[in-house]
């Protein structure tokens, strides 16, 4: 935006569109500006120079004005202060300077623009008989005018006797009436000021007309009152009088009743003053005043939190450990956990207890929640932290603000109705920040066992005691959590289900649960346990049970219909008629790779969902050394191929190989289902176990899964996911898995299936890892370097290596 000069010029401003409302030069005004495009014009104008074009719109109907909808003529303004009112709107007050001329209009960014050039007016001072009288007849009619109009403050009048230029005179006029806009936009756009003075003359004269005639139609009703009427008009005015005193008996009642609840409120001394000077106020505003509705709706809300109901714990650990058996198959640990501290507070004083559960969706985190206030026989309330960026979300908003209210804790200890309850703050990997705050910052204070004494909501105002809450949060992911908030929180990490587990759960949860909805019994509804193990593993593809549990729901709606259409008595579900009721299969067992090809391995990967089988593919063609890397992979990925490159560099000899193949020869490394971006360090010794093959032509066992991290001189360093991964092998029938010696400690936290089904093989180096994983030493017998490629390219034609792996 140009600033003004000393002559008219044409400039660029932004625009701010007002409705109903125009306003005259050299004149403060005071507003309020709620619409996006408005909003945007004032920020716009406070970051160039906080200088405005102020012009009214055609049509008050219009919500999103554009240029067509406004008057070409207006007034240019500099804002003085800006003020925000509530979320989304903001109060301004500007100071008019004069009329401008508005040659065109233009949007950008959802903000209008205007080019404009600012009219110098010349002064109009008052000279001839004419122009005295007529000044004279406009103050008289003002003056007339102020009289019929009590909302017009007499030192307006005061004001009139200061003007000796009449133009100015008529615009300070026309500001200070309540004229309809059509006729101040003409004042406006009237430059010549004696035709001004006529235009405000005329209209002065019609609105006085009209407003003695509407004072004579009062005076006439209310001395055409009989005696009753008027009796009855006055007991009205009394009580409104009353009303307005804040003497009703009503409103007498309503204080005197939040006197004495304050007095027995279970609260200290310091808060007990600060509410009763709140009903101090409340008793000396009038009871339709918007400050009193305030003090209401704030006293409601306090006196209704249970500062002082607290649920008696249930410390029985036999019967609390039945509830989570009843409630849950499996998670051993979880339920450990919970009876300690149980144990814990039968024998001693625990405070501040936050759990978080980790794990992927669909587990059972949210249920477990739920088990636990059952089991320890306290009310529930669930806080939903997914998506949520404002910071007074959970600390509150201040009451004066319009709609306040108080943030989520506060409002779920008010909900479970009792001060010691079990608070489950969901989602809490998902909350976000923006310029409104950090939720997460926020929630610091209320998990911290040493502060959360004296949390104090924004609402409140006075303090509450969350040192009895028992907070346990969720989350998919500890990796977006931070770290201060980390720290406060004893994790408690949920695996992904196997196979037989989801069979369990499914047979003793899901099936009765679903049947019970769906209104069938045993006899109409039964599903075969082959058949859920082949729903498991051919309709859903997921580390938890819920998708598990929709396509049960599927096949007892189609029960339903299938009995209530007369077509049968019950429905038998077995792998034979599964198809008629789900489709085709959706996910079909990959076969293991061809153990007789080299240049495959099988890896293992973390994903939000559980663990995945990730194979690597290696190829090796005559070239110039070009490495070519496939597969969507990230930074880390790609650097652990180079570190695996150079690793078979720098043993090339020991075991036999080529030592020129990074110059002779092209090595592409592929990671199959290339859409599925993937990254981390854990593949390293897949990929160089698969370089490793290819060149020397000797194929990886088939049998053995690998994860681990390769360094430049073949250390294999610890990786993280042991848990998930190890259950994606068993889950493709694979019971061998080098894993890092470094993470031989992590199985002992494994579920003794796991331990069970999987022979864990833990290595320290990359020669370990290729005695293990090779069908045979590439010391005792190596095939020629020749054939070894030869053959390989044979079996790469006539393999398909677009196989699709979800990681």
């Amino acid at each position: 935006m140009q600033k003004i000069n000393d002559h008219n010029s044409i400039n660029f401003y932004p625009v701010l569109a007002l409705r109903g409302l125009t306003l005259l030069p050299h004149m403060p005004a005071s507003f309020d500006v709620g619409r996006e495009s408005s909003v945007n014009a004032v920020q716009n104008a406070m970051r160039n120079g906080k200088r405005i074009i102020l012009t009214t719109q055609k049509d008050l109907q219009v919500e999103e004005p554009e240029g067509s909808d406004l008057f070409s003529v207006g007034v240019i303004a500099d804002i003085k202060q800006v003020v925000r009112v509530s979320n989304d709107t903001i109060g301004v007050f500007v100071e008019t300077r004069s009329r401008v001329d508005i040659f065109g209009f233009q949007k950008r960014y959802n903000t209008l623009f205007a080019q404009a050039m600012e009219i110098r007016e010349a002064p109009a001072p008052i000279r001839t008989s004419r122009q005295v009288a007529a000044v004279r007849l406009l103050k008289e009619l003002f003056t007339e005018y102020v009289g019929f109009n009590a909302q017009i403050s007499s030192d307006c009048l005061i004001g009139v006797e200061k003007f000796d230029d009449f133009g100015k005179l008529v615009d300070f006029i026309t500001a200070n009436t309540v004229l309809d806009f059509e006729i101040k936009q003409s004042i406006l756009e009237e430059i010549d000021a004696e035709k001004r003075i006529k235009i405000l003359i005329e209209s002065l004269i019609r609105e006085n007309d009209l407003l003695e005639i509407e004072d004579e139609m009062q005076r006439r009703v209310k001395e055409s009152m009989d005696q009753n009427q008027h009796e009855y008009y006055l007991r009205e005015q009394i009580k409104v009088l009353q009303n307005e005193l804040g003497e009703s008996e009503d409103d007498l009642e309503d204080v005197q009743h939040y006197r004495d609840t304050v007095a027995a409120f279970p609260v200290d001394e310091k808060s007990r003053e600060k509410l009763q000077k709140e009903v101090t106020r409340l008793s000396k505003m009038p009871p339709m005043s918007h400050e009193g509705a305030v003090i209401r709706s704030y006293l409601d809300i306090v006196l209704d939190m249970p500062y002082g109901v607290k649920t008696e714990d249930c410390l029985d650990l036999k019967e609390a450990e039945k509830v989570l058996n009843e409630d849950h198959y499996g998670l051993e640990k979880v339920k450990e956990r919970i009876l300690e501290a149980l144990a814990v507070r039968q024998l001693g004083k625990l405070k501040g207890q936050i759990l978080c559960l980790a794990g992927p969706p669909g587990v059972g985190k949210t249920s477990v929640a739920r088990s636990i206030a059952r089991a320890m026989h306290r009310n529930f309330a669930r806080v939903s932290l997914g998506g949520v960026h404002d910071e007074a979300e959970i600390r509150g908003h201040r009451k004066t603000y319009i709609g306040a209210m108080p943030g989520r804790i506060i409002s779920a200890i008010e909900t479970a109705g009792s001060r010691n309850p079990v608070i489950l703050l969901d989602e809490i990997d998902k909350i976000g920040s923006d310029f409104k705050g950090d939720p997460a910052s926020a929630l610091l204070e209320a998990l911290d066992p040493e502060q959360n004494a004296t949390y104090t909501d924004h609402f409140l105002e006075i303090p509450f005691d969350l040192s009895e809450v028992f907070f346990i949060t969720t989350a998919n992911t500890l990796a977006t959590i931070p770290e201060p908030l980390m720290d406060r929180m004893d994790v408690i990490e949920i695996p992904s289900y196997l196979e037989f587990e989801k069979v369990e759960i499914a047979k003793k949860y899901l099936i009765p649960k679903q049947r019970k909805i769906h209104g069938l019994t045993t006899g109409q509804f039964k599903l075969s346990a082959a058949a859920l193990t082949h729903i498991i593993t051919g309709y859903t593809r997921e580390a938890g049970v819920r998708n598990l549990e929709r396509q049960i729901a599927k096949l007892m709606r189609k029960a339903d219909r299938r009995i209530v259409e007369g077509e049968a008595d019950a429905v038998n579900i077995t792998v034979a008629n599964l198809k008629d009721f789900l489709g085709p299969v959706i996910y079909k067992e990959e076969p293991l790779f061809d153990g007789t090809v080299s240049g495959i391995a099988n890896g293992l990967a973390w994903t939000s969902v559980g663990g995945e089988m990730l194979n690597v593919e290696v190829a090796v063609m005559d070239g110039t050394g070009k490495l070519e890397l496939t597969g969507s992979l990230g930074d880390i990925m790609k650097e652990s191929a180079k570190i695996a490159i150079s690793y078979i560099r720098s043993v090339s000899t020991r075991y036999g190989l080529d030592s020129d193949f990074y110059k002779t020869k092209d090595i592409h490394i592929h990671f199959p289902e290339g859409a599925v971006p993937k990254d981390g360090p854990s593949a390293g010794i897949t990929i160089a176990t698969a370089i490793f093959s290819a060149l020397s032509g000797i194929p990886v066992s088939n049998k053995i899964a690998m994860t681990g991290e390769v360094t430049l001189n073949g250390r294999v360093l610890p990786i993280g996911g042991l848990k998930e991964k190890a259950t994606a092998a068993l889950k493709h029938n694979i019971h061998t898995v080098i894993i890092p010696k470094d993470n031989l400690h992590d199985t002992l936290e494994l579920d003794k299936s796991i331990m069970e089904g999987i022979r864990f093989l833990p290595v320290i180096s990359m020669s370990e890892v290729l005695e293990h994983a090779l069908l045979y030493s590439p010391k005792i017998a190596r095939l020629p370097e020749t054939n070894a490629f030869s053959g390989m390219a044979e079996t790469r034609k006539s393999k398909n290596t677009d196989r699709s792996v979800v990681i």
